[in-house]
This record gives C-alpha cells, structure tokens and sequence, in this order.
C-alpha cells in the first residue's frame, strides 16, 4: 500500500477501531485508487482522501414507538450523510437488529461511488435503525416509521436527502414513513423517498431493478468473453427481492438459475427455477413469509441446512443475500467448477481474499458497487419523473435501465484499461466512481 494511502487508512481505523467493515470497505478503495491518486497530484494536495473517507454528516437519534401491548420501546435511528459533491444524498434506510453505525459508514461509503458511476446527480448515504420489522403487526411497524420519521423528516428532502428502501424496509415501510412525512410537513409530491407505491409516485419497474440491473450487468461481461446467458448454468444466493428478480432476468435471457437460499439454508435444483417455480417462491418469501426449505420439500429439490451454494458446478455465480456470504475457500471452490463469472447483487458479499483468489484466476469479477447499481439508478429515474410529473411506462424505464448498466459495465472497463489492469472491475469501478466526486470536490474548494 502506498505510504500516503496507508496514512489515511490507518487514522480512520485509529479513530474508530471498532468498525471492522467499514475498515474492509475503505481499505478496497483506497488501495485500488492509488493509480489515480499517483496520477493526478491534486488530490493529494486538496486532501481528498482525508476528506471523502469522513462523512459530512452523522445523525443518531432515539425512536420510542408503541407495542401491540401499550408499552414503549426504544430503538435507535441514525442517518450517515457521507458525501453531497455531486448531488443530494441517497441511500436506503435498513431497518435490522444488526444495524450500527459501522454498517452504516459501510453502505454509505459504497454509496458514493456506485451513485457516481451511474452518470446520475446524487451523493452518498445510507441510513436505518436497530428495529426489527419481522414478527411485528403492521400497527407496530407504522407506529415506528412515524416515530422514526418524525425526527428524520427535518434532515431530508427532494433537494437534501432522498432515501429509500434495503433490508427491512420494503413496500409497506416506504409507505408508512412516507405517509408521516406527508402529514408532518403537510407537503405531497416531492421525491423524498424513493422505492414508493405506484399509486403514490413510484415508478414501475423500481422493484425488479437491482436483480435486473446485475443480470444486465453480467450480460455486458460475458459480451467480453464473446459470449452470452444462453443456456449457462447460473448460482444465486438469498431469496429477497434482489435475487428473485435476478432469476427472473436470468430465466428471461435463457440461462439455467439451479439455486437460491435464506438464513435457514439454500436449495439446489439441477433442472433449474423457472417462471412457475419462482412464482412459487415469491409468494412464499413475499406473502407466507416461509422458509426456502418448503420449495424443496414442493419440488423434490436437495437442500442444505448447512454450507453455502457456491459448491454447485456453474458459469456464473451472483450472490444476492449479504455481506462477506463469499469467502477465500468458496472462490476456490468456483474457481475448481470452471465459473467464468462472478458478480456481485449484494453489498460487499465477498472478502477481500475471495476477489484476490478470482482475479488472479483470471475469472471476470463484478463489484456490488458497479453490479448492483440498477437499484439506485431506478430510484434516480423515479426521482426524474417526479420532478416532471410524469411517468414512463416499464418498457421506457427498463430501456433507461440496461443502458445506464451498459454506460457504468463501459466506465468500468474503460478505466481500468487506461490504468494497464484489464478486465479488473474493481480497480476500474472504484477509479470512475472516485474521480467524477473528487473532480467535484476540488471544484468547490476546501469545504465540499
């Protein structure tokens, strides 16, 4: 590592030591852009490092709500409002008993770059609470979301901060959070917060967007191997939102989807999950709230109480469900298995080793950041026709879609050739997404 760079590192992990990933997600990016901080002085000079690692904001807060049974409890909520340079703030609320400031830092750190990358104006944010949404009534979970936003309300706005949804914060919480910022304010109409209902200001295909948007982005690697998902036998971890529409592409684009999992453990179906069997899971994740031992059970597939599905023979492997899920030992196992692909749907859910080990193999490796961008990028197009009230049908917004994967596939690519690292992704994604912010930046002088 370079010594400057190792400076920077080292302060932020001396000045909070416990953050152990948010550590892992600063020392990714700052050794991967020290090409660049060679290259170009100013950054340096202007102390741009010191200043994008350190977010411009960070609110915490308490949330007491009402139970089921009249009595009060308290959970903490916070909002990390890392970098405004190009635009707004944006990012998701998570709401999860894991969430910690940590976590927080982490995804919005990831934030700025992958809001970078998709040519769109917003900066990086993330935010959430420790609240657990699972197992609660709905009078229980809107009695928190205007709790919580009856304090968050005065920190966002359409020209401020515009979050949205992550884990723990779906359809219904958008819309309970939603509704208190409207009858707090007494404002409608705003982009406040993305991820909305279609009868209230969302956009149509936002919830398909970043399963979609990674396939889009898988579709656009194999182009460099000459290549495409016809016929290829594809594994996906997790069984949410994200991998479910990641299937669903897969399945349309002609590609064999054999897996998918949950907390509880992962299922392998060698004749693959088509539409009717994924309609079945999406009914049982979405509406029954079951396990994914129950498709196993339905449809005779083997499952797994233990381990992960990276041992499945494949062509390509999109792990969806959560952070380092893709350890040194499951990269090698896929390597074994003759993958050509690895991209990323979730944040940061493969170590350090395991990208080492599948870049040195020569196995095309797309970052979170670039990969599953499509999510972002749709909510920055709802925020677009809100501001024109007006509202494209899902075939404009798809279009719109696949393109922005396509232009963010390109600056990755194309940077990371510039810089004599071919094919590597995460250099390449890193380097783009850090150098349209730190341009911004040096803009606007020392305080952006």
């Amino acid at each position: 590592m370079d010594k400057y760079i190792e400076q920077v590192y080292s302060s932020l992990v001396e000045k909070d030591p416990g953050q152990k990933v948010f550590h892992q997600a600063a020392y990714e990016v700052l050794v991967s852009l020290e090409p660049a901080i060679n290259k170009f002085p100013q950054y340096q000079e202007n102390r741009i490092l010191e200043r994008i690692v350190e977010p411009e904001r960070i609110i915490q807060f308490r949330v007491p709500w009402k139970d089921k049974d009249g009595k009060i409890q308290v959970n903490r909520g916070y909002r990390v409002q890392y970098n405004s340079a190009i635009g707004p703030y944006k990012g998701g609320f998570r709401f999860h008993p894991t969430v910690n400031l940590g976590i927080l830092k982490f995804l919005g750190f990831e934030q700025i770059f992958k809001n970078s990358l998709t040519g769109l104006p917003m900066g990086g944010g993330k935010g959430g609470s420790d609240f657990d949404p699972k197992g609660k009534t709905d009078s229980e979970v809107e009695n928190f979301c205007y709790s919580f936003m009856n304090e968050i309300y005065r920190h966002i706005g359409q020209f401020v901060d515009v979050p949205a949804g992550d884990i723990g914060v779906g359809a219904r919480e958008i819309g309970y959070l939603y509704g208190a910022f409207r009858k707090i304010t007494n404002t409608h109409g705003t982009c406040v917060l993305t991820g909305k209902g279609l009868t209230y200001g969302g956009s149509l295909v936002r919830t398909e967007a970043t399963g979609y948007g990674c396939v889009y982005f898988v579709e656009e690697m194999l182009k460099i191997k000459k290549t495409d998902l016809k016929n290829k036998v594809v594994t996906i971890s997790g069984s949410g939102n994200v991998a479910q529409y990641a299937v669903e592409k897969c399945n349309h684009l002609g590609a064999r989807v054999v897996t998918m999992s949950d907390s509880s453990g992962w299922i392998y179906d060698p004749d693959g999950i088509g539409e009717k069997k994924l309609e079945y899971i999406i009914d049982l994740k979405n509406v029954k709230r079951g396990r994914i031992k129950d498709y196993a059970d339905k449809y005779k597939a083997t499952y797994q109480e233990h381990g992960r599905p990276w041992e499945i023979k494949c062509d390509i492997a999109i792990p969806c469900a959560t952070q380092n899920e893709l350890d040194g030992k499951d990269a090698m196992k896929l390597i074994d298995n003759g993958v050509i692909v690895v991209c990323e749907a979730a944040n940061m859910p493969s170590t350090i080793e395991a990208q080492e080990i599948i870049h040195k193999a020569g196995v095309l490796f797309g970052p979170g950041k670039a990969a599953n961008a499509g999510g972002v990028a749709t909510s920055g197009l709802e925020m677009v026709q809100n501001s024109q009230r007006y509202f494209w049908t899902a075939e404009e917004v798809d279009a719109r879609l696949r393109q922005i994967m396509s232009n963010i596939h390109r600056r990755a690519y194309v940077t990371a050739e510039l810089f004599g690292q071919p094919c590597n992704y995460v250099l390449g994604a890193n380097i783009a997404g850090f150098l349209k912010v730190a341009d911004a930046m040096v803009s606007q002088g020392h305080t952006a």
